[in-house]
């Protein structure tokens, strides 16, 4: 089960909006690309060019293995917000996101609070509008993702790191000729960190 962290310290809605879209960047950077081996040069005298390019065509592999992928996940969402954490366990489908809380400020729910969640349940069965507006939720989440993963190759530089076997370090840098059209695109140029690339 994958296990996603959201931390909010109750700013507003720019606030939230910036932590999606650094969770967003989180989990699209943190996935393993596949790329083919041959298009990894041998030995320490990579350019800062060839890095880029591998860099491009990883991430362009990845946005069009992410538009076919028609998986369904379960998981465990970590929420914090004015001082209440949460603990959601969410299940996919087709129709939209099913999601009920298991922990609550660390503890169990309580006969209550489970009564509520299951009404909460039972009332999205009656009401096939709520799921839909998930549904609707859910396919914006996806398009925001796609939208970073085509960014990414033009918002840093990648320069090679070290290589462990079949596997190579890409270090990322912010781009400093990127001009972000959005003010959610601003985060990139604060941000910087190691891909590793497996190269099979």
């Amino acid at each position: 089960m994958l296990s996603r962290t959201t931390r909010g310290c109750g700013l507003g809605v720019v606030f939230s909006s910036l932590l999606g879209m650094i969770n967003a960047i989180a989990i699209a950077i943190g996935l393993l690309f596949i790329f083919p081996a041959s298009s990894v040069s041998q030995g320490s005298e990579h350019s800062e060019k060839d890095a880029n390019e591998l860099a491009r065509s990883i991430l362009q592999n990845e946005v069009k293995a992410e538009a076919n992928d028609q998986s369904h996940w379960m998981f465990r969402l970590e929420t914090e917000k004015s001082g209440r954490k949460e603990v959601d366990e969410v299940v996919e489908t087709k129709n939209g996101e099913l999601k009920r809380p298991v922990l609550i400020n660390g503890r169990p729910l309580t006969a209550r609070q489970e009564h509520d969640a299951d009404e909460q349940i039972r009332g999205l069965e009656r009401d096939p509008n709520a799921i839909r507006r998930s549904l609707k939720e859910q396919n914006e989440d996806a398009a925001h993702s796609q939208r970073l993963l085509k960014m990414l190759p033009e918002a840093f530089i990648f320069r090679f790191g070290e290589r462990r076997g079949d596997a190579v370090e890409l270090h990322f840098t912010p781009n400093h000729d990127f001009r972000p059209a959005t003010r959610e695109a601003r985060v990139l140029q604060a941000m910087e960190g190691d891909l590793w690339v497996d190269t099979k």
